[in-house]
This record gives C-alpha cells, structure tokens and sequence, in this order.
C-alpha cells in the first residue's frame, strides 16, 4: 500500500508579490503568463505605434470590460500618438496626454495588478517601462434595478440592490446627497479579496460603534466573502444565539433612513443584502412601509405582528399542554369532543402537533424551492389533500388541524424571525408535552431572559438603560405621527434632534 503525502502550498500571493516588472515587454509579458497560467480568458493584445513603432501590450480579462471604451478611447489614440517620451516616462505621458479615459494609476505592485485585473480593469505595458498602468474598464452585467422579492410594499419606492457594489452605493447616494455621508472600502478574503464598504453619516453615527464594525472586520481571516451572511456570523456578538443582531436589507430607502438614525452600513460585492449595525430587536417586527402609510393603520399591522408571534410559538404547546395535563382549563363539551375525536387516533397529542408542525414546514419549503407559479399550487393543494385524508384515516384529530394552520399562518408575518419560530416553537412544544403550563412558562422565560441580554456592537437589544418616556417608545410597539418622532434613538445617533420647528428651533 502507498501512501501519498500532500505537498505543502505557498499561500496565493506569496510568490506574486515580490515579483517586478523589468523594462523589458516580451520580460514582463512572460512574467505575467506565468503569473496567470491556465487562465484561458486573460488576452493579451499587442500594438504598435504609427509614428516611431514603439511596442505596448494591453492585457485584460475578456466579458468584464467594455470593448468599445477600450477600442475607442485606449487603442486608437495610442496607436495614433505621437512625439512619446522613451523610458519610463511614457506611462505618465499615455495617461496625462493621450488616452481618453477617466480613471487610471501607475503601479508596479503585483498584488494590486493582480486584485484589479481580476475585477475587470485592463492593464497597458509599455516597451521601455518597469511600471505598468492600470485602466478602469469595468463593465460588469448586472440584473436591472427592481423590487426586491422578499420585501415587497403596498406603497413607497421600487428599488432595491443589486449585485453591483458600485451601484448599490450610487442608490444610497441618491437618496442622501450630502458630503457627510462616508464610504470607506476595505477588502476581506485572503484569496478572493472580496470588497466591502462601510457606509454612514458622519455627524450621526456613533463613534464607538464605527470603531467596532472596523475592528471586527479588520480581524476577519477567512477565504472569501461569497454572501453577506459570512461577515454576520463573522462578526456577530452571540455566535451560537437563534436570533440576528445584524439587520439585513435589500432596499435603499431602509438603508438610508437606518443610517438617518445612527447606523452602519455594511456592503458586500457580489450580493444585493446589505447590513446594518447596531441590530434592535424591534426591528423585527418593522417594516419600511410602515413610515409611508398612515400611523394608525401600520400600528395596528406592527401589533398583529407582535401578536403573529406570540402565537405561532406558543399555540402548539398550549394546545399540547391543556389536552394532556390541565383539562379542566376547557369547557366540558368541548373537551367531551375533543375525547371523542381522539379516540380512535393512535398517536398521543403532543405526537401529533410534531408531525403536523414538520409537514408544513417541508411544505412551506417546497413551495419556496420550486418554480413560483407550481410552488404555491403545490403547498395549497398538498396541505388540503394531507391534511383532509389524515383526519378521515384518524391518523390526526380535527382540532390538530386549526391549531398547525394558526402557528404555520402567524409565522409568516414575521419572516425576519422564521428561523427563531421553528426552533422555539418546537422546544416550547417539547417541553410542555412532558412539563405542561410549567414546562411553557419554564421555555417562555428561557427565551425571555435570553432576548433580555441579546446585544449587538454593544447596543442592547431590548432594554433601553431604563428609559421608557413616551419618546423611547415612540416607534416600537407603535409608530407614532412623524411630528412626534422629533428625536433619535440617544444610544444609535450622537446627535439626538431630527426634526426642527419652523424656524431651526430644537424641539
């Protein structure tokens, strides 16, 4: 038997950047074949000055740049110009005199070749020149700006992210046109040097909290950054928790107005979520179009929000608990049919709940995997026809059936916590199947105690430091009317006033 022992790999950029280019084209071509070898899409184009012959190379990576800006605007006045200085010089000259471009550098660092050529810049060697230049020709295909899926409104704005970090930036910066918002990019990833940008209004956010987001994110040693959900559980403050303390969005108008009251924004290319910093746990229960519809009627949608929730944690195992240890909480007849519908089913209640609770969710799941219009068809029939022949075959009771419908339909008000439900639905109904009410109160209490320390960039969750005057509350369990919502949150924003009266007064 042989055994074979893995060699050990220099990391990727361990021998790429102690590398220089020379003076030597053909050298410096070479070096870079050998650099990206097996990189079949890098071109390299060869061209030659009219006037006195001198020799360039443009290198690029073909389907990220635009031909036509690099036809009309990088090859044909270079082929064209003329008096070019000799020597290195004739780097500073192309871009100063000649190409008609608008962004570009000179540079002979290889790992900055190397990260810009990969994100669609092209690159201009020139014979004569140990530095190369780098040529801004990026041209991603990105899908149109549209609504996102996930978080449609009755009333607002149509936008939302896309993949394109660039233009994600640029629909914040439609909405907040001020030069206090800030953009400062970072790059995270070891190998695919992924990058990131850290968004917020200078004068509102908090500057110990802006400290702690480039903190964490400076630590991060890691691949890549394929999602933004690696850099939420890269820098969360409760790794093992169920609940989020990182908000995520893909709509502009929610980013700007989270950092219209403090916050930091988080943007990663290559994905349409983007994060915002510090986390409430209202947030929830909010939704953006609950500021762009009457205070009345979005207070009254946040309450049943609230209340969705409660319920669809709680109703399995109230249910469970009542039938198998308190039945003298019901009323006689009902419990009379209850008895008489569990008679002849085979399986005990809390059994029952368990396998209902299951089936909708692997039915909420198909529907969500499958095609939109089969997918929803599918979970629509499949609950009635399930659900009808286990009640006919006795395999479940009547009464199951309502109690699975109102936990399944209640969570989906509140599809930021679909994780959190499933997991704390089924332990609270665990629990009470053995505890009863003690049991429930025992797991409501747990989750309580835990929400009640949740933090997040050391902002708590929940408690406000004991303040719960009618402005602490005002856009929590309720939205209150705008003129009412003079302030920000103190322990988000540094600078607490919003609105003013006529006439710059603070209020």
């Amino acid at each position: 038997m042989l055994f074979f022992r893995k060699a050990k790999k220099e990391p990727p950029s361990g021998k790429t950047t102690e590398r220089r280019f020379s003076a030597s084209l053909d050298g410096n071509v070479a070096l870079l074949r050998e650099i990206f070898s097996d990189v079949d899409p890098l071109q390299y184009r060869f061209i030659e000055n009219r006037t006195d012959g001198r020799r360039f190379c443009f290198v690029y990576f073909n389907g990220i740049v635009d031909n036509d800006l690099i036809d009309q605007y990088v090859l044909r006045p270079l082929m064209t110009a003329e008096d070019l200085p000799g020597g290195k010089p004739v780097v500073d000259f192309l871009l100063r005199r000649v190409l008609w471009i608008n962004g570009g550098e000179t540079t002979g660092a290889m790992s900055e070749i190397i990260r810009n050529l990969s994100y669609g810049d092209s690159l201009l060697l020139a014979d004569g020149a140990d530095e190369a230049l780098l040529i801004d020709t990026k041209n991603f295909h990105t899908r149109a700006v549209a609504e996102p899926e996930g978080e449609k409104i009755l009333s607002g704005p149509r936008e939302g992210f896309t993949e394109s970090l660039l233009l994600n930036l640029s629909l914040v910066r439609r909405k907040l046109r001020t030069n206090d918002l800030k953009m400062k990019f970072i790059t995270v990833g070891e190998r695919a040097q992924t990058q990131l940008t850290i968004v917020y209004l200078e004068s509102l956010v908090n500057q110990t909290v802006l400290a702690e987001v480039k903190r964490r994110l400076d630590a991060i040693r890691i691949d890549a950054i394929l999602d933004a959900n690696y850099i939420t559980e890269l820098i969360r403050d409760h790794p093992r928790t169920i609940f989020r303390t990182t908000g995520y969005t893909e709509r502009p108008d929610v980013v700007a107005g989270k950092m219209l009251e403090g916050r930091v924004a988080i943007f990663v290319d290559g994905t349409p979520v983007v994060l915002t910093v510090p986390y409430l746990f209202i947030e929830n229960f909010q939704s953006s179009e609950d500021y762009y519809l009457n205070f009345y009627y979005t207070s009254f949608s946040r309450l049943l929000r609230i209340i969705g929730f409660l319920l669809s944690i709680t109703v399995p195992a109230l249910y469970v608990a009542t039938v198998s240890f308190h039945q003298e909480m019901l009323p006689v007849n009902m419990m009379i049919n209850i008895a008489v519908g569990s008679h002849n089913v085979p399986l005990p209640s809390f059994l029952e709940a368990f396998a209902l609770i299951i089936m909708f969710d692997i039915l909420r799941e198909t529907g969500l995997r499958m095609p939109t219009g089969i997918g929803q068809a599918l979970s629509i029939v499949g609950a009635l026809v399930v659900g009808q022949a286990a009640v006919e075959a006795n395999f479940i009771t009547a009464p199951m059936i309502i109690i699975a419908a109102i936990s399944g339909i209640t969570s989906l008000l509140v599809p930021k916590m679909n994780a959190p439900v499933i997991i704390i639905r089924l332990g609270l109904l665990l629990l009470a199947s053995f505890l009863g009410f003690f049991g429930l109160t025992l797991g409501l209490s747990v989750v309580a105690i835990h929400v009640l320390n949740l933090e997040s960039f050391g902002v708590e969750q929940l408690t406000r430091d004991g303040q719960f005057g009618v402005q602490a509350l005002k856009d929590t369990l309720i939205r209150a009317p705008w003129d009412r919502m003079y302030k920000r949150p103190e322990f988000l924003a540094e600078d607490a006033v919003r609105m003013r009266r006529d006439g710059g007064e603070r209020r």
